[in-house]
């Protein structure tokens, strides 16, 4: 089975995105963490070995760019959706030029969300 880690510094969003999971258009995947901030992720990610990963780029201790270049050294297999407040260009092109393969902007609708996580399963 795949594995997801949903990394962002708001609980509200992680439970969120965890919630939307169980939706029935998406195939059934294993939650391996729920990461509050960039440190916290990588560490989860060593371990857990996630296929998908859903991350912020504003977070305490290591921000989401700095965290997408070193999971995408760690896990080159692994995608990546940026899910960020921060909605210009630029930052969109540097998260993807890290490794990101796809960005959501907050705040989202379900079915954005969803639609974007199927993007990146397929």
């Amino acid at each position: 089975m795949s594995k997801l880690l949903i990394v962002d510094d708001s609980s509200i969003i992680r439970n969120h995105i965890a919630r939307l999971m169980a939706n029935s258009r998406l195939p059934r995947i294993d939650i391996v963490g729920l990461a509050g901030d960039g440190r916290k992720a990588v560490e989860m990610a060593k371990t857990a070995r996630p296929d998908y990963i859903t991350m912020d780029l504003t977070m305490p201790h290591m921000d989401g760019e700095a965290c997408i270049g070193e999971i995408a050294q760690l896990l080159p297999d692994a995608r990546i959706l940026v899910v960020s407040a921060l909605s210009d260009k630029a930052t969109a092109l540097r998260a993807i030029s890290r490794g990101a393969h796809g960005f959501v902007h907050k705040p989202f609708s379900d079915e954005t969300m969803i639609q974007s996580l199927l993007e990146l399963m397929s």
